[in-house]
């Protein structure tokens, strides 16, 4: 609207010009300040906006409107204030990132890595020692007593051979002392062939088939040998056949099998010697990685945040200082424990071992040399070898620095010196057609004989296998009470240096709201 360029604004005049929008020129209309409002109304009805037509393109059928006015089946978009551009959706991504650019987004990262990494760590510390406990408590526990049972197994049944012999060759009705000999020592093997059946896996074939053949054999080589003996009493030649029999049985299937359970049963303790004589290197390391994070990280809060210490952190650092000392003293002790019952106990017990295990073939070729004929260079030989082997095994321990066995093994050679004699000099009576003589050598009870100083070599052995037996077990439960509660001590101070952590951590990120 525009006024009258000649009017007084200010007089008392009702006269207006207007220019209405028809026809593009001016109407000059009187009216009152009463009329104005409807006047105005009445004339923007009039108006006519032309819009701009909108070309859409042809599709082939639109869809169908509802009673609503909105089609059925595609989304609603919220409407776009105009003059402003549609913003994509942002990627969760760029926010993370964009949130990391800011100190404290900085810090709630740093928290969530440091309490993830100090739980991940001390179960990887835990894990790794009580797997050391585990395994040191199942070599006292199972490992070490089934592996001695298999010895004592093999150790009787070779007595028990070596006495049927012995018993036979003497001729007659067998003493006392051989009778009861025998019985023990098969008594022994059956209790001990019950005992080294312990733990076997049904995966382990080998040893199953070994356990299956002693457990079906030995009562066949008992009844032989009771018939060997009914038939030596009477007088009976066969005796001599059956008892051949009996000793073959023994020789080419009973005590193989004995022996490959012995070396199964022994070589059970040697398989985890590396995991329990090596530090645990890993935990060391994964330790102090963490120890110098909490250390940078509580540098780093003190740097940014303008105060000197971090309460949280600090007892999260002290947390993983204790595990890291207790890991290491009670770590390298645990292993210099397992070297010294390997090298004091483990390696002379299994040599020693050995040593009786060879002294009771040497005893048994000894016997039947003379209970069967026609095989006696063959046997001979198997004695000097087996006499020869526990000469050199003797020998090694009476070297200085050697285990604490020295009076049993000093023992041990001047009995098997003895017995060397002894069967040299039964050799030579025997070659000479002096049977008897040799036979009283051989199996009876004279000081100068073969049988006393077997006797007394195999309680020299004993006595010596006892004790590294006893030093052994004596380490390796040392080993394990050192590193005992190791494992939770571990865990449960790793997850209080997470918390202290975030305790510590979680007031700075809050500053910054």
């Amino acid at each position: 609207m525009t006024g009258d360029p000649g009017a007084d604004p200010n007089s008392s005049g009702r006269l207006r010009t207007w220019v209405g929008p028809r026809r593009g020129f001016g109407h000059v209309r009187s009216r009152g300040p009463e009329n104005r409002d409807d006047a105005d109304s009445r004339d923007s009805s009039r108006t006519r906006v032309r819009r701009p037509r909108v070309l859409r393109p042809a599709t082939a059928a639109e869809p169908e409107v509802g009673p609503d006015g909105l089609h059925p089946g595609v989304p609603i978009r919220p409407p776009v204030p105009a003059g402003e551009a549609p913003v994509a959706p942002s990627s969760p991504f760029l926010s993370m990132r964009e949130m990391v650019g800011t100190t404290p987004g900085r810090l709630l990262v740093i928290t969530a890595v440091l309490v993830m990494a100090a739980v991940v760590i001390g179960a990887y510390g835990s894990n790794v020692m009580t797997r050391r406990t585990t395994a040191l408590s199942t070599i006292i526990t199972d490992t070490e007593p089934i592996a001695q049972s298999a010895q004592v197994l093999y150790s009787s049944l070779s007595i028990a051979d070596a006495s049927a012999n012995a018993a036979f060759i003497s001729g007659g009705l067998e003493s006392p002392e051989l009778r009861s000999r025998y019985n023990d020592a098969i008594a022994t093997a059956s209790q001990a062939l019950i005992q080294a059946a312990s733990g076997t896996t049904i995966e382990n074939q080998q040893v199953r088939s070994d356990l299956d053949t002693l457990s079906m054999q030995l009562p066949v080589y008992t009844g032989l040998i009771e018939t060997a003996r009914t038939n030596n009493r009477q007088g009976n030649p066969v005796g001599s056949s059956y008892l051949g029999m009996a000793s073959n049985l023994m020789q080419s299937t009973i005590l193989p099998a004995a022996e490959r359970l012995y070396e199964k049963r022994w070589d059970a303790i040697t398989r985890p010697d590396g995991t329990i004589s090596q530090p645990p290197w890993g935990a060391y390391v994964l330790l102090t990685l963490l120890v110098v994070m909490l250390v940078a990280t509580h540098v780093y809060v003190a740097r940014h945040t303008r105060r000197r210490f971090n309460v949280g952190i600090l007892v999260a650092i002290v947390c993983v200082a204790l595990v890291f000392i207790w890991v290491l003293i009670g770590g390298l002790a645990s292993v210099s424990a397992a070297h010294r019952a390997t090298t004091d106990g483990l390696t002379p017990l299994r040599d020693l071992t050995e040593a009786r295990i060879l002294i009771q073939k040497g005893r048994s070729d000894e016997t039947l040399s003379l209970a069967r004929h026609g095989d006696e260079d063959t046997l001979e030989s198997d004695f000097v070898s087996s006499a020869d082997h526990v000469t050199v095994i003797l020998q090694r321990y009476q070297q200085p620095g050697s285990p604490d066995i020295g009076d049993s093994v000093d023992s041990a050679s001047r009995a098997l010196a003895q017995w060397r004699s002894s069967h040299a000099l039964a050799g030579s009576r025997a070659s000479t057609g002096d049977f008897a003589s040799a036979v009283r050598l051989t199996v009876g009870s004279g000081a100068d004989g073969s049988s006393q100083a077997y006797a007394t070599l195999d309680r020299a052995l004993v006595e010596a296998i006892d004790h590294t037996r006893t030093t052994f077990r004596d380490d390796i439960n040392t080993a394990r009470v050192l590193i005992g509660y190791t494992g939770a001590g571990v865990v449960t101070l790793t997850v209080l240096a997470a918390i202290a952590t975030a305790i510590g951590m979680f007031p700075r990120i809050r500053e910054y709201r």
